[in-house]
């Protein structure tokens, strides 16, 4: 079993950045595939970012493609997302999720989940 913690969220203006933490509990994380999933007020969860146990492979959302890095650092157990040029449609509750070994084909999939972040930009 894996405990994840996120941090980093907050407050800032359209354009601006944040980088956002996941640190993992255990001594397996490496074989853990790990994502980041978004919930915006009144709409569903949506993915946007995994990346693969080594961190050779990386997926995002269409809609963060390009602004949004994911990153991870098993010696340290932990997962990051790097989120830059933000706008105000990126304001939402930001999960960090783990599932064993691989990518899941849905954020759904996910084994475990963290209690989320905020991330609000203003316009």
């Amino acid at each position: 079993q894996v405990q994840l913690v996120e941090s980093g969220g907050g407050l800032v203006q359209a354009g601006g950045s944040l980088r956002l933490s996941c640190a993992a509990s255990g001594r397996t994380f490496s074989s853990y595939a790990m994502g980041w999933i978004r919930q915006a007020p009144g709409k569903e969860r949506e993915f946007v970012a995994a990346i693969s146990r080594s961190g050779a492979s990386t997926y995002y959302a269409d809609s963060v493609k390009g602004r949004f890095t994911i990153s991870r650092d098993n010696a340290k157990n932990t997962v990051y997302l790097q989120m830059n040029s933000l706008k105000p449609e990126d304001t939402a509750v930001y999960y960090c999720a783990a599932n064993h070994f691989s990518v899941p084909g849905s954020w759904d999939e996910y084994d475990y989940w963290g209690q989320g972040t905020q991330v609000t930009v203003s316009s």
